[in-house]
Formats: structure tokens, sequence, C-alpha cells
């Protein structure tokens, strides 16, 4: 079992694996497995792709299984004729081997997909359960296996979908394995060379490489083709393939601290799978490919894991869909107030970019916090700072350490440094200004050396206006 990110190269994988097993030696010539591979030993291949059709309730989806076991008999010109569909995949499987004297390969790609259809329907457990009783097919049928593979973005549970499947080898996260799917540095040099002429090598980097799962890292392969098809021009490619609407939601509903999303600790549990009831955020950020694994780090006989973003792409593509999801806004303008953002805060211009702020936390409809509360939320209001920020490609740290505590947000943009610090406050509550906070603990200490401006800004939130009620700031040479 593997689990990539979408458009990573799984169904390629796929059917190059269909096609060594099958024998295609022509296919292979000047490759390395080329002199690796007897050639002369033949397989049956079963190949099921649920990409190929959304379903919606177990009927459909045994429909579609019903399919592709029909395709796979007719091809192979084998008889089936089970009562059931998971009657007729075993009985496929039977017949294939009795009639070419040898075992069997499958080859399940993107097994998740029916779920993933339905992650957010009333009729998901539906779904999973009859995935679950088509994969118990192939625990018993072992002898007359060869090979088996599965290919999905996440991973559930062995409790929920392979019950029985104890054999199941997760290949996820593996040193040997890390870089199955997506380019290296080295592949961009070796098949790329012609391409590369004139491009930032840096930048590219920056945008698309990142991607780890253990060990070496690697490019989207689908930005890398995208990028040099565009003439070079650096778009979010892999981002615009597809919306993670469900998993906005979830970070909604699970009030997640968006900042958070810059280091996350994590153990084997929370990376490896996840239960429809109990979905877990984190879990879902990492299989989808939001998240990377940035370290791993070895603590007594346990594995730590942190986690980040793997580029530029995704920090700036998922931070603007956060934002026009969180502020409930997709309009030009809401662009406009971002647009004017960015140019107040690379002026020095405190209280312009304060104002744009006002204006986009007044434009959220009152219905939009009806039953979340999410006005008394500190988190919420300084997770569309960060949102902002990050959608604009500025440097942000969030929860930044020094030796004194933490700083909420910096900010870096040309000649400035801003250092932020937020508090949510109730209409009559007197406490220590966030300003006095920053100079207290002398948070600017940190950057000094960086001979740029330092700006402190201390932002007060209130509940009942749902908004910036005051802010103050200073400046530092």
């Amino acid at each position: 079992f593997i689990s990539r990110p979408r458009r990573f190269g799984k169904s390629l994988l796929v059917d190059t694996i269909k096609c060594l097993f099958e024998g295609k030696k022509e296919l292979f010539e000047g490759l390395f497995i080329y002199d690796k591979w007897n050639w002369e030993e033949k397989y049956p291949v079963i190949r099921i792709d649920f990409s190929i059709d959304r379903v919606s309730n177990r009927e459909e989806l045994n429909g579609l299984v019903n399919y592709l076991i029909d395709d796979y008999a007719k091809l192979y010109n084998v008889e089936v004729s089970g009562y059931s569909v998971n009657q007729k995949f075993r009985e496929l499987i039977i017949q294939l081997n009795e009639k070419y004297k040898n075992k069997v390969v499958v080859l399940v790609d993107e097994y998740d997909k029916p779920i993933l259809d339905n992650i957010d329907k009333d009729n998901v457990l539906e779904v999973r359960d009859a995935l679950r009783d088509v994969y118990g097919i192939l625990k018993p049928m072992d002898n007359y296996l060869k090979f088996v593979l599965l290919t999905g973005v996440s991973k559930f549970s062995k409790v929920s979908i392979f019950s029985g499947l104890n054999n199941l080898n997760d290949i996820t996260i593996d040193d040997n394995f890390s870089a199955i799917c997506g380019y290296k540095e080295e592949d961009l040099d070796k098949y790329f060379r012609e391409y590369l002429d004139g491009v930032d090598r840096e930048l590219l980097r920056l945008w698309y490489n990142g991607y780890s799962w253990g060990g070496d890292r690697v490019y989207n392969p689908f930005d890398i083709l995208l990028f040099f098809s565009k003439r070079n021009d650096f778009r979010p490619y892999w981002f615009e393939t597809g919306t993670p609407t469900f998993l906005i939601k979830l970070l909604m509903s699970k009030k997640f601290f968006i900042p958070d999303i810059e280091h996350i600790e994590a153990n084997d549990t929370i990376l490896s799978s996840f239960e429809i009831e109990r979905i877990s955020p984190v879990t879902l950020l990492f299989q989808t490919g939001y998240l990377t694994i940035k370290e791993i780090i070895h603590q007594s006989e346990k594995r730590i894991y942190i986690l980040s973003y793997p580029n530029k792409e995704v920090r700036v593509a998922l931070n603007d869909y956060i934002l026009k999801d969180y502020v409930n806004d997709d309009s030009s303008e809401q662009v406009s107030i971002s647009n004017r953002i960015y140019r107040s805060m690379r002026d020095g211009n405190v209280e312009m970019a304060v104002k744009e702020f006002q204006r986009l936390f007044s434009g959220i409809p009152y219905q939009w916090y009806v039953n979340n509360r999410l006005n008394e939320y500190e988190g919420f209001y300084s997770s569309i700072f960060y949102s902002v920020f990050n959608s604009l490609g500025l440097e942000c740290v969030a929860e930044d350490i020094t030796n004194r505590g933490r700083i909420d947000l910096t900010i870096k943009i040309d000649n400035y440094i801003y250092i932020f610090e937020f508090k949510v406050i109730e209409e009559i509550e007197d406490s220590k200004k966030p300003l006095e906070q920053i100079k207290e603990r002398r948070y600017f200490e940190k950057y000094q050396r960086e001979n740029k401006e330092i700006i402190l800004v201390g932002i007060e939130f209130s509940k009942e206006k749902r908004n910036i009620k005051e802010y103050a700031f200073e400046k530092i040479k």
C-alpha cells in the first residue's frame, strides 16, 4: 500500500508495474530494469481503477466493480458467474490462475476515491463498508496472488477498510520508497536538462520542491511538467486542479489555529490513518499534500515528525483559499483589499494596513457568525491576518520563538520587519495592551541585527463589534 497526494504519478506507477508483469519488454528498453527482469514470466493482471467513475452509494459502487470484473473476464476469455460482486471477484482470480497456470497480480488505483467523493455525505459509511467487502476478498486468496498494490490519497485504518488484510505492507513513509513518486533534484538534471536553461533553480525549489515521506525530497511532478509546458511561468498548477472544500470546512469546524500549519509535531498514529467518524485535520492535511515531513526526531523508541508546508505554492495558494472561506468572500473587492494591504505593508504604512483589515472584517456577513461564536476566538482573527500575509507571498513566522516568549506573528517585507501581538478583549476589559507586552518582553531584539526598520504593532479585537477595536504601533530603527 502506498499513499500519495493527487497528481503525484500514482496511476503512472500502477501502469508501469502492470506492463512489467505483462512482460512488455519493448517498453523498457534502455531503462534500468531492462536486464534485471524475467520477461519470459508473464502474469495475468487485474487493474481496478476507481477514478473512472463517481459513485454515491453501495449499489453504484457494486455496479462499477461488477463492470470492471466483467470487462477483465471478457479480456481474458474466462467465465465468471458468482452470485455477488465479491464472489465474482474471487472467481475471476481463481479462473485466471487456472487458465494461465500462474499467480495473479491485482492493482487497485485510487482505492479510496469512492469514500473521498462522499466524505461529507450521510452515506459515506455505507460506501466504506462496501469497499471493505471488496478488499476483504484478497486475504483468503493469498495462494492465488503474486503481487498486490493499492494506491490512494488517504490512509484509512486497517480496521475500517482492510479488516483481515493484515499482510498489507504500508510503504507510504519508508526511506526505500520515499521518491517512488515525484522528481528528485538529479532527475531534473538528467531528464529535463534541455528545459532548464534560464530557469532560476532556487526559485524552482522554493515553489515546487520540498515534499518528503521520510527520505529524499521531491518536486511535485505535475507542477514541473506544467511549468515547462507554460514556458517557465510560476503558478500554483497543482493547487488549481482541485479545491480542498471539505478540508477547509473541517479546519473551521475544529477551530483549527491556521498559523499552526507552520510547525506541527506528529507521531506515527496521527500520520498513518484515520477513521471517518474521527477525522484529524493534521492527518488530512498531511495525506492530501498540504503538509509534509520536514524533520524526523527519534525520541526514545518513538519517531516524532515535524510537519510544515512543502513549498511556496502550497503556502500561498492554501492560505488564499482559507482566507476566501473564512471571510466568506470571493469577490474582486476582497482581492483589492489584499493588494492594498500589501502596498501599505511595503511602504511601512500601518494605519492604512489596519484600515484595510477593518474593512475586511466589516465585510463578513452577520449570519456567518451564527452558531459558531468565532468572534470570541482570538485564533480566528490572527488566522485571518496570517492567511492574508501568506496569500500575498510575504515571509511569515507564526508563534515566533524568542528567549523571552513567543511573538504572535512576524512579517518581513522589503526594508521592514513587523512584529504583531493580538488580543481579544471584552468591551469593559482593561488589561495590559499588546504593544506594551511586545516592548516589555523586548521581542524586537531578535531582529535588530538585520538592518531593517522594525515596526511593533499591537491589535485588540472586540467580541461585540467583531472587528479591530484599537491598535497601536511604534517604529524602531
